[in-house]
């Protein structure tokens, strides 16, 4: 596939998912394009073996810790809601920009495949059985391991909290 078709057919999601990590149009924009522009000079090492989107959404990703790294972009503990209403949704907490952030950042940190798999569900919104075969596993599998990491996210904000 020719990168510029490549372009033409993924931008949009790259954006969207830009914009669900950065809560910022313009910056979503840059990153998207940033995103575009790694891939483009990357685009020998991409064997084909996964889906391009993830591959484009990973970019995007360190793309945008790379900006928040250049902006020392932090959150503190004060910074995070007190309160959280039982029975909340991860996907749902992600819409306040700051316990997005801090979710990010424990994303950041989190271990494989837990942070892949979220990140493709939530961000990517990819279906369990196109993550599944991502990683050569079952549906089920990217099901129990979503399950795993949102309790992780939980757990840790949670923690947060106290």
């Amino acid at each position: 596939m020719e990168f510029e078709e490549i372009y033409r057919r993924y931008f949009r999601d790259v954006y969207r998912f830009s914009l669900s990590l950065a809560q910022d149009g313009p910056l979503a924009e840059e990153i998207a394009q940033d995103t575009f522009f790694r891939a483009l000079k990357a685009l020998n090492t991409f064997d084909g073996s996964k889906d391009i989107r993830a591959w484009l959404f990973t970019i995007a990703r360190n793309a945008y810790y790379s900006h928040c790294r250049a902006q020392k972009r932090t959150i503190s503990a004060e910074d995070l809601p007190q309160e959280r209403p039982d029975g909340v949704r991860v996907e749902e907490r992600l819409e306040d920009e700051e316990t997005a952030f801090a979710i990010h950042q424990f994303l950041h940190g989190m271990g494989e495949p837990y942070k892949e798999v979220f990140t493709l569900r939530v961000f990517g919104e990819l279906p369990y059985e196109k993550i599944g075969r991502l990683f050569g596993k079952s549906a089920n599998w990217a099901r129990v391991t979503f399950y795993r990491a949102k309790v992780q996210i939980v757990e840790h904000m949670e923690a947060m909290k106290q």
